[in-house]
């Protein structure tokens, strides 16, 4: 599986944009995918992931503002971000695997496939 993210960008501190997260591969859709994010000097964390079935999961930072959601016939999910914050600045990454992928993991380098990043930059 291969995947690419994009849809990053510079974004003001109230402000929404989506991410988007193409997979190649056979059978993308039976996959668990998720975003992860990076900010400077620190590690990478968990933010919301989407099972096979369409159950979801959100880091407690970004819920009730951020949305993880999939398009089956377009092999493709999403992350739509609402009322960003100067703290939701960071690298995001989006990865998938054939486990469940849950918020709450002490690391996450048991996930088999990670895309290549997209910045995104929140200003005050």
């Amino acid at each position: 599986v291969q995947l690419q993210a994009s849809g990053g960008g510079l974004v003001q501190a109230g402000g929404s944009l989506r991410l988007s997260c193409v997979g190649s591969g056979r059978g993308f859709s039976n996959y668990n995918v998720g975003w992860f994010r990076q900010a400077p000097g620190k590690g990478r964390e968990f933010v919301a992931s989407i099972n096979w079935t369409g159950s979801t999961y959100y880091a407690d930072p970004v819920k009730g503002r951020f949305t993880i959601f999939r398009d089956h016939t377009k092999d493709t999910m999403y992350l739509q971000m609402n009322v960003l914050k100067p703290e939701d600045t960071a690298v995001y990454y989006c990865a998938a695997d054939e486990r469940e992928i849950r918020p709450y993991y002490t690391d996450y380098q048991w996930v088999n496939y990670w895309g290549q990043g997209t910045l995104v930059t929140v200003s005050s």
